[in-house]
């Protein structure tokens, strides 16, 4: 029987480095892999051999026999084996392209000290490529500002979603390692500076992601009751940025502008029976709040056709899991849903309009006596927000799908809008990154200005030596987990070019005074250990109530949690 890949893939790839026939595709040397929704494994050529589910290879448990897949789940059957129907594809199941680690010739150099500036997803790679490159005599320190590891794992991946949060598993391999350091409640920038890590280390990386929302640009974006989605998903996950903000649920619809990943996981939160959340580690006063919620509808508002969305088709198929409680509505212009069907009779095996018809699906069957709603509403871009005091409506414009130039898929305004009472708009059209002391920055695309990771001063072109970036400060905020581990082995493997050729200036402090200088300036810093601490308390909390874990969402909680030794 061969195996499938499901729904909480996270495309770190390492399942496709121990495949013995290479049938799992796009890897991430083929041109697929930047923006594939998620791997697929070919059932032509898959031999049913086991080695992809070993908890050390897929840590999300995504990879399963077809024989156990449930209701919920049986479509990615057919997603799997569809991905392989274009003809551009039949070269892989013959192919075996080499992935062999860049021998950096490493035990030659001498010891190497590196420090990375954050502890999400892509620092976490980067760090485990350092730890697992043979020959290397390395030490990592990895600084956070929060007293929490991982990052959006933690704190961007929907509570709803465990099995994606167990891509933690391989970060706590990783921080188990001898060498391996952690600093957390250490803001750079704030406790110590930039230059103060360099003259500590050989290198520093900087993995601190794209915290910020982007801006909306249209009259009453400001007013009460319009949200951005990094406000509205740190308030559910528990985090202390956020955790204090209130919002009012009171209104019966709700709309929410951008139809991402991200979008559909307001939309599901937002909507999902309170019983089930109460079964996730979502924050207790978010829980508490939506126990309250007088939202029956939320307006998903896209600027593009159902074809060309941004969600991923998994994360589409998620909503299936709401089949009892919550009804779905596709709201597309009639002359372009008849385009769209044409669509799909001419290319079946498209992903785009594979995409479609599962959304048209879902939008089809039975309501089942669900009283609350998300209509995904496709064609349609804000033009302003309404109200006096609050947010009271808004107004949205209708677009048509055009072919530019070159033939590629684009959008124009027609001249039709429509008015939708709402009394809450959430604004999920993207995030970007923020300036760091000491570091150029690129305004325009919310980046730090790099070439393959190493940090690059936008005036003179010139690199700086030792400093790197990975993640979404590197490239902007695209992919999923484990896109952001390639992203990482391209930023190391340039750090350890420059290891080997003597590029790097040797670190003018010993290793003992970074951790003198950081009881110095933040005593209160946790180690590893203390995180060790603060997950065992949330854990057994959470355990007690029937959830994976109780969060902790205040600071001082945390570190009254961290210095704590439990008998439990």
């Amino acid at each position: 029987m061969p195996h499938v890949i499901t729904q909480q893939c996270c495309n770190d790839a390492t399942c496709v480095s121990v495949c013995p026939v290479n049938c799992i595709h796009p890897t991430p040397d083929e041109p697929d892999y930047a923006r594939a929704e998620m791997l697929y494994i070919d059932p032509a050529t898959c031999i049913d051999c086991g080695a992809c589910t070993d908890v050390d290879v897929c840590p999300v448990d995504a990879i399963v026999p077809d024989s156990v897949l449930t209701p919920a789940t049986a479509r990615y059957a057919e997603l799997n084996a569809r991905y392989f129907d274009d003809s551009t594809r039949t070269q892989y199941r013959r192919e075996r392209v080499a992935r062999e680690r860049s021998d950096h010739n490493v035990s030659s150099v001498g010891p190497l000290r590196v420090a990375i500036v954050g502890s999400g997803p892509s620092a976490c790679y980067a760090a485990d490529e350092l730890t697992t490159t043979p020959g290397l005599d390395v030490e990592v320190h990895i600084f956070d500002r929060l007293p929490t590891p991982w990052g959006l794992v933690r704190y961007g991946v929907a509570p709803d979603h465990q099995h994606t949060k167990s891509a933690t598993k391989t970060f706590e391999r990783m921080a188990s390692r001898p060498g391996v350091f952690f600093h957390l409640g250490v803001e750079i920038g704030t406790h110590l500076t930039h230059d103060e890590l360099l003259a500590h280390h050989h290198a520093v990386i900087y993995a601190v992601g794209a915290p910020a929302d982007k801006r909306l640009g249209i009259p009453g974006a400001d007013l009460p009751g319009s949200v951005s989605a990094t406000d509205l998903v740190g308030w559910y996950n528990g985090h202390p940025d956020h955790a204090g903000h209130t919002f009012d649920l009171s209104t019966e619809r709700a709309v929410i502008l951008g139809n991402g990943n991200v979008a559909l996981d307001i939309a599901r939160i937002l909507t999902r029976d309170v019983r089930e959340l109460a079964r996730t580690d979502i924050a207790g006063h978010a829980l508490s709040a939506l126990a309250g919620s007088g939202i029956r509808e939320v307006v998903v508002v896209g600027r593009r056709d159902p074809a060309h969305a941004a969600y991923t088709t998994p994360e589409l198929l998620g909503l299936a899991g709401l089949r009892t409680e919550v009804e779905l509505a596709l709201d597309c212009p009639a002359v372009e849903a008849e385009f769209l069907q044409n669509e799909i009779d001419q290319t079946a095996c498209s992903p785009t309009t594979l995409k479609t018809q599962v959304a048209e699906e879902l939008a089809l069957r039975p309501a089942g006596g669900a009283t609350r709603r998300i209509v995904l509403r496709y064609l349609a871009s804000p033009e302003e927000i309404l109200g006096d005091d609050r947010v009271r409506g808004i107004r949205l414009r209708r677009n048509e799908m055009l072919a530019d130039d070159n033939g590629q898929s684009a959008i124009g305004p027609t001249k039709i809008t429509e008015v939708l009472e709402c009394g809450l708009v959430v604004r999920s059209v993207g995030y970007r990154g923020r300036p760091m002391p000491g570091l150029p920055f690129d305004v325009e695309r919310g980046i730090i200005p790099n070439h393959k990771g190493q940090v690059v001063d936008p005036g003179t072109g010139e690199t700086q030596v030792g400093v790197y970036v990975t993640g979404w400060i590197k490239r902007g905020p695209s992919g999923v987990i484990g896109t952001n581990k390639h992203c990482s082995i391209e930023t190391v493997t340039c750090l350890l070019d420059d290891h080997t050729n003597g590029r790097l200036t040797p670190p003018t402090r010993s290793s003992r005074s970074i951790f003198d200088l950081v009881q110095e300036r933040k005593p209160d810093a946790i180690d590893y250990a203390g995180w060790q601490r603060i997950d065992k308390f949330e854990q057994t909390i959470g355990q007690s109530e029937g959830r994976p874990r109780a969060k902790i969402v205040e600071i001082d909680g945390m570190l009254e949690a961290a210095a704590t030794i439990h008998s439990c």
